[in-house]
């Protein structure tokens, strides 16, 4: 919301070739509170006096000699960097009026002026363009925002990635068929590059060795879509020697409650007592 003070506090140009219309003007709106209030009767400086103090409204005669109101709209086209044209155009002319906001003017107050028209105009002007402002600074802010928290995840990962290669747990996960979505950590050597074989699934050979007991509980638990927590099983190696290893996991469900895999992490356990 936009308060009345920040109204009364917005920077205005007036721009007149008359200098009783520009006192008129500026009396007009120190009765009415505002407190920012600048003018000039050269329509050639309005340009450089937006680019330098940003008027939030800008009061344009369309009648001057040299340059023209509407010339005047069309040099601030390509000077307003915010894409909103802050414009009110004072005009004697009907015709003009309609030329004017085609010209990209916002509103108009006509010649001679209603007070309370002028002053209920320019309030409103005033608002919207607060209110734009307003909108703009916030998207400003929501495109950082999601920069820096972009830029977070991205080092939480990178660290992730970097944890997981130095850790000797491994993660895991599973799609719906049982079959290895992911896997960081050095699982590969531990389960002897068949990662499948860690819940007997998969189109490979399985790795032999393995006892089959602990492997029909394992295969058994994640068919009920139940958690698992420390299970230790194990395998006998070509070589006669033994390995164990330990693995939590728990069921993946999306949105709709539907189950679309397992995650869990591993570790060997042989070497210890």
């Amino acid at each position: 919301m936009i308060t009345v003070q920040e109204i009364l506090d917005a920077n205005i140009l007036i721009v007149d070739d008359q200098e009783a219309n520009v006192r008129l003007l500026e009396e007009l709106l120190r009765e009415a509170g505002y407190s920012c209030v600048a003018s000039t009767m050269n329509p050639q400086e309005v340009c450089a006096l937006h680019r330098k103090n940003r008027y939030d409204l800008i009061l344009l005669d369309l009648q001057m000699p040299g340059m023209d109101g509407f010339q005047v709209i069309e040099a601030l086209k390509t000077n307003d960097a915010d894409g909103y044209l802050p414009v009110l155009v004072i005009t004697a002319q009907p015709g003009h009026k309609l030329r004017a906001l085609q010209a990209g003017a916002k509103d108009f107050i006509s010649k001679p002026f209603d007070l309370v028209e002028a002053k209920t105009r320019i309030r409103n002007m005033l608002e919207v363009r607060l209110l734009y402002k307003k909108l703009d600074q916030h998207n400003q802010q929501l495109e950082q925002t999601v920069r820096e928290r972009t830029a977070e995840l991205r080092e939480s990962e990178a660290r992730y990635r970097s944890l997981t290669e130095l850790a000797s747990d491994w993660y895991w996960e599973q799609d719906e068929q049982g079959n290895f979505s992911k896997v960081s950590g050095p699982v590969l050597e531990m389960l002897g590059i068949r990662v499948h074989a860690l819940a007997g699934n998969g189109d490979s050979a399985p790795v032999t060795g393995w006892n089959e007991a602990e492997q029909e509980w394992l295969r058994n638990t994640i068919a009920a879509r139940q958690p698992f927590l420390d299970f230790v099983f194990s395998r006998v190696n070509s070589d006669g020697s033994q390995q164990r290893f330990r693995v939590s996991g728990e069921p993946k469900f999306d949105e709709t409650c539907r189950f679309i895999g397992y995650r869990g992490i591993g570790v060997e356990i042989t070497a210890q007592k």
